[in-house]
């Protein structure tokens, strides 16, 4: 079965062309979106497994789309397609549960290996990305958690699995993890049931009456 995709791009170009690379045996296009709510509506009425997506488009921003396509199929992968490789660019898109990051000077075959990879819900990240996410990774981070490492956190305050978590907040069980390692690594930690027990001592988490 070749691997239903969705290209979402507001430039008319930029999508014939890469129409043009990866209308293959193995990649069926089974739609086309200009911006975020239009790929929203063919995604529901084509039930792609991947949407081929670019992050600055009209009425909508890339990661509002990732977020709300997770959430209306929580089954569905996003691959990245973008000339931007910045922080606010990159970690919006990875926080709401992209499966990939790429940029738009990526050779054709690398792409289309990127695409079957990314369908299969594999991690697929541009060198220039992967390094954005270990510098933020290995920051000294403050004793505070964003308003999702908190939501991860009550999940696991409640015996919750990665997978339930991820099912829950409609992200990826990949998500999930780098979440918790962000929590680990602000809460000086090593493992859930510190960080569980730190939360709580911090008055991160409000204990269950």
């Amino acid at each position: 079965m070749p691997v239903r995709l969705i290209i979402v791009d507001d430039h008319p170009i930029v999508r014939d062309g890469l129409r043009g690379i990866l209308d293959t045996d193995d990649i069926e296009i089974v739609g086309e979106a200009a911006d975020g709510p239009e790929a929203l509506a063919v995604a529901l009425r084509t039930a792609p497994d991947l949407v081929l997506l670019d992050l600055r488009m009209p009425k909508m921003t890339g990661a509002e789309v990732i977020r709300l396509l997770r959430e209306q199929q929580p089954g569905i992968h996003v691959l990245v397609l973008t000339t931007f490789d910045d922080d606010a660019d990159v970690l919006p898109a990875i926080e709401q549960g992209a499966t990939g990051y790429l940029l738009k000077d990526t050779p054709r075959a690398e792409l289309r290996r990127a695409v079957l990879a990314a369908a299969a819900g594999e991690t697929v990240l541009s060198p220039t990305v992967a390094g954005i996410l270990t510098r933020k990774a290995q920051e000294p981070e403050p004793r505070t958690l964003s308003p999702r490492e908190l939501e991860v956190m009550r999940f696991i305050a409640r015996g919750a699995t990665n997978r339930e978590v991820a099912g829950k907040l409609f992200i990826t069980e990949a998500t999930v993890k780098t979440h918790l390692l962000h929590v680990f690594a602000k809460l000086g930690v090593k493992d859930r049931a510190a960080a569980v027990a730190v939360a709580y001592e911090l008055g991160l988490l409000e204990r269950q009456r």
